[in-house]
C-alpha cells in the first residue's frame, strides 16, 4: 500500500515538476501581481470585475504552487530497474503480462504524477497497479475493472 505522504516520481518527473514550481512562483506570480496592480487602478475595487478575476486567480495559483511544492517535498525518487534482480513488481517495473485469451500487454508502474495510460504508464495507486505491486514473474493477478474481474498473468518484469 503507498504511504499517501510520498509520491513516487522518475527522476525526469521530478525535474519537471520543480521546473513548473520555479515558472509559477517567477513568472506567473509577477504577472497575476501586475494584473491585479493594473485593476486597482482603474477605480472602485468593489465593482471591479478585473481586480476580483485576478484575485481568483492568483488564489489558485497559490493553491497549485502549495500543492506543488508538497509533491516536491514528499517525492520518492524511483530508481531505474536494471535488467538483472527484478523479481518483484515495484513502483518503477516494467511488467509484461497476458489475459486470457493470451493477448500481451506491457506497462510500466509509475507514481501517479506521471501516470499516462495511452504511453503505458500507469499509476501504483491504480486499480491494475496495486494488482501488480509485490507479485512475481508466472503469479497470476486478478482486479476488479469496471468491466468485471479481470486476470492477468506476469510474463517478465524488467
Amino acid at each position: 500500500m503507498p504511504d499517501n505522504n510520498k509520491t513516487y516520481i522518475t527522476s525526469d518527473g521530478l525535474q519537471k515538476l520543480k521546473d513548473q514550481f520555479g515558472y509559477l512562483i517567477n513568472i506567473e506570480r509577477k504577472n497575476i501581481a501586475e494584473r491585479i496592480q493594473e485593476a486597482k487602478e482603474l477605480g472602485d475595487l468593489s465593482e471591479n470585475a478585473e481586480y476580483s478575476a485576478a484575485k481568483d486567480e492568483q488564489a489558485f495559483l497559490e493553491m497549485k504552487i502549495a500543492e506543488l511544492d508538497n509533491v516536491i517535498k514528499n517525492a520518492v525518487v524511483i530508481e531505474e530497474k536494471s535488467a538483472a534482480g527484478n523479481d518483484v513488481v515495484d513502483v518503477g517495473s516494467t511488467v509484461k503480462f497476458k489475459n486470457e485469451l493470451g493477448n500481451k500487454k506491457e506497462y510500466t508502474i509509475v507514481g501517479c504524477h506521471e501516470s499516462d495510460p495511452l504511453n503505458n504508464k500507469i499509476s501504483n495507486e491504480s486499480p491494475i497497479g496495486r494488482a501488480f505491486l509485490g507479485r512475481k514473474k508466472g503469479d497470476t493477478v486478478e482486479f476488479q475493472a469496471p468491466k468485471g474481474l479481470v486476470k492477468y498473468k506476469i510474463l517478465s518484469i524488467k
